[in-house]
């Protein structure tokens, strides 16, 4: 046979090759990863074959009978086989999680790509991991417990974000205003982090202006200053005019290429975080590897303007019924979209600006800013998370608030706001017992820690605090939070924002009035709400009347259904007809997995008696030596080549549901 048929009948087997394994494989195989495997194994197993049996022969695929030769057989098998657990590897090796039927969302990277960005990322990790290394982080955490050493591993820590630069600077930066986490060396120094932003150019403004913008920057804006508000990593801030209306208005601009920048750099910090974590206790009970997931999903939000823009709708629906003088600047969705933020121009300065209090009532300023954060936390649940000075501006003509950038807010839940409340009333009365009540419904676990216990800890606390005129924030929070982690306790991480954002704002009214005591003032605003709670239903008797009438109308039906509801169980009961029954299979969830899991157990059976049954027929036909040996040893063969193709395409789709997205 000349070498062309050869390779005729080769492309040909191939092409066999090709869909058979992809019928074996299952459904939604990657065509590339097909098509690769398929010419890896047809590349080997003829290399092999021709080295070890072709070689110096006159070989045909077929008999003189034009029957199949064993060894084309045995070769073909070897190359179904092998394709499929070539496929097996790049399923096992490949990142993308596949979605419930086991199919790639658009937008995915082809495998080059992904190559390219998977030897970036482990380049840039290795950088990050040496310049940790070099400045000794690793080994000043395994003395962080001894107090002389604080000062050593918070320089450390400084100098490993501050020359891994970006998104590193940025995390430390946020680690400095974590007052109730870390001890004042450490605050101190990451303080000194400076992030040198550049400002984009007018080319690059206008640029992404004409991308996101419904029309020319003309007809939208009949004035655009050219010169930025403010610059910071994420994006940058312009004063501009609307042509439309003639209002005053602010654009916020998304840097080009920073979503893609902050992707890589954020998945490089949690690598970093776990690695510090894992050779750390300090950094593990201290929850640094928490740290760093939490700041990576605030900024995930925050490179996403429409989340911006929805929690500012979201807190201007809160604040509408409010009687404080406290504002949300207006959203401009038809010119909004995930790159541009147009909102209205805040008016007043920021509460940081000297002397800006000095003819006005500082407290009452300052009773405002804490009142609409507690209203918002407590009341609703849903507030701003980042209440430092240069977020707040404030109007001595109107004497009104305005709060800005919400990048980032919290969510409690009703229970996370019940322990809020009842946090802040334990540590105005003294009391550890309501601080313990508050604290369990703010925590994770709580049932594996004794009360008592607990109790005491908090006690302890609170003789720190008692018979002083000024409490100290930032320091309780750091006990509390102390307290927590040496019970093995975890605040959620919501509670987590929350507490923090407490102490920033704590020292933002400070900033307003020196001598501001944020929970007396916080038990006044308790006060005024349960009283204004109480005389609601008097002040507005009609919609007190309406909202009665509405839930009277939704309980009715069902209160004349429970007297021949009872009848009927009870005559149920006497039957002997009531049993308790539940079926798992009601659920068609639960039914699909339980039928899939049992599928999958039968196949592993199947390929498991195969295989049993073959290596039996082996060893038996070593004890004969009569015709029938060859017979026994081509079913033996047979019968392993089929518990192999079992189990490989078991483990196949064993890894596609490890990968599938929830």
């Amino acid at each position: 046979m000349n070498a062309i048929q050869f390779i005729i009948q080769i492309l040909i087997v191939s092409v066999l090759i090709f869909f058979i394994s992809g019928r074996l494989i299952g459904s939604n195989v990657n065509i590339l990863k097909r098509i690769l495997s398929v010419c890896i194994s047809v590349s080997f197993t003829t290399f092999i074959f021709w080295y070890t049996y072709i070689r110096g022969t006159n070989f045909s695929f077929y008999t003189v009978d034009s029957v199949v030769n064993v060894a084309t057989l045995l070769w073909v098998g070897s190359m179904l086989l092998i394709s499929m657990l070539i496929y097996l590897f790049f399923e096992l090796f490949d990142p993308i999680a596949l979605d419930e039927n086991n199919g790639r969302g658009a937008g995915k990277k082809s495998l080059i790509k992904r190559l390219i960005g998977y030897w970036r990322h482990q380049k840039r990790l290795r950088n990050v991991l040496k310049i940790a290394v070099t400045n000794g982080i690793t080994r000043t955490m395994k003395y962080a417990r001894n107090r002389d050493s604080d000062r050593e591993l918070a320089i450390a820590l400084r100098d490993t974000l501050e020359q891994c630069g970006g998104i590193f600077i940025k995390f430390g930066q946020v680690l400095s205003t974590r007052k109730e986490l870390f001890s004042p060396v450490f605050i101190e120094e990451l303080e000194k982090l400076q992030q040198n932003v550049t400002q984009l150019n007018e080319g690059q403004v206008q640029m992404i202006l004409q991308q996101n913008l419904p029309g020319e920057i003309d007809e939208v804006f009949s004035y655009f200053s050219k010169k930025p508000l403010a610059a910071a990593s994420i994006g940058q801030v312009h004063k501009a005019i609307l042509r439309s209306t003639n209002e005053q208005v602010v654009v916020k601009i998304l840097r080009p290429q920073v979503k893609e920048i902050m992707r890589e750099d954020l998945s490089i910090l949690i690598e970093f975080a776990n690695w510090v974590s894992n050779r750390s206790q300090w950094a593990e009970n201290l929850g640094f590897r928490g740290l760093a997931e939490g700041f990576a999903a605030s900024l995930r939000e925050e490179i996403d303007f429409n989340i911006e823009a929805r929690n500012m709708i979201q807190i201007h629906n809160v604040l509408k019924n409010s009687q404080l003088k406290v504002t949300i600047p207006k959203v401009y969705d038809q010119y909004s979209n995930e790159n541009v933020l147009v909102m209205g121009l805040a008016k007043g300065h920021s509460i940081s600006t000297q002397h800006l209090f000095d003819n006005g009532d500082s407290k009452k300023i300052a009773e405002t800013l804490l009142f609409t954060y507690l209203e918002q936390a407590l009341v609703s649940g849903i507030f701003h998370a980042d209440p430092h000075p240069g977020n707040i501006y404030y109007d001595g003509k109107t004497d009104t608030i305005t709060l800005l950038d919400f990048g980032a807010v919290c969510r409690l839940s009703s229970s996370q706001q019940e322990g809020l409340k009842l946090f802040f009333i334990g540590i105005q009365q003294r009391d550890a017992s309501i601080l313990f009540d508050g604290i369990s419904l703010l925590v994770k676990n709580k049932n594996d820690v004794d009360r008592h216990d607990l109790e005491q800890a908090i006690s302890q606390i609170i003789l720190k605090i008692s018979y002083v005129d000024r409490i100290q924030t930032d320091e309780l929070v750091y006990s509390i939070f102390t307290v927590i982690r040496d019970f093995g306790l975890q605040f959620y991480p919501s509670v987590n924002v929350a507490l923090r954002v407490v102490v920033t704002l704590d020292g933002t009214l400070r900033i307003i009035e020196r001598t501001f005591n944020i929970f007396e003032e916080a038990k006044v605003f308790s006060n005024n709400y349960l009283k204004q709670a109480f005389k609601k239903p008097f002040k507005e008797p009609f919609a007190t009347k309406d909202r009665l009438e509405e839930e009277l109308a939704l309980i009715l039906p069902n209160l004349r259904k429970i007297p021949r509801r009872v009848d009927q169980l009870f005559k149920r009961v006497e039957d002997g007809k009531v049993i308790l029954h539940h079926d798992i299979f009601s659920d068609k969830n639960n039914a699909k997995f339980i039928t899939q899991l049992f599928s999958k157990f039968v196949l592993l059976l199947v390929g498991i008696t195969f295989g049993i049954i073959s290596v039996a027929l082996l060893a038996i036909s070593q004890l004969i030596n009569t015709a029938y040996a060859i017979y026994l040893n081509t079913a033996a063969y047979l019968g392993l080549f089929l518990c192999a193709i079992l189990l490989v395409r078991l483990s196949i789709q064993a890894i596609r549901d490890m990968k599938r997205i929830e």
